[in-house]
């Protein structure tokens, strides 16, 4: 699903004009990003909870050239958390279903 599936989907639920729904979808992905970018977390009900974890230092190889030993720094990464609510309807689903 894309984000104009979304603002077509929530446009016909609730009878908004599809440029109404993008603008207002928009602003909230900004003001997520924003916060995110920030370093504070966000929690969403229900949904789940976004959080910027630190990815400690650690030594790589490359595949094609193995002897060789990178070190790959530290970075930031943004890490998501189900809520209780979607990880119960996920567990819910059929695995044979996603092959």
């Amino acid at each position: 699903m894309t984000k104009r599936d979304l603002v077509v989907r929530i446009a016909a639920e609730t009878n908004i004009i599809q440029s109404d729904v993008a603008e207002v979808f928009q602003h909230a992905l900004d003001a997520l990003s924003a916060e995110l970018k920030a370093g504070h977390s966000i929690e969403l009900r229900n949904f789940g909870v976004f959080e910027i974890k630190v990815r400690k230092s650690r030594k790589g190889r490359n595949p094609n050239a193995p002897e060789h030993e990178v070190v790959i720094p530290p970075r930031a990464v943004v890490k998501f958390r189900a809520g209780k609510e979607l990880k119960d309807a996920v567990e819910k689903l059929n695995p044979a279903d996603f092959k």
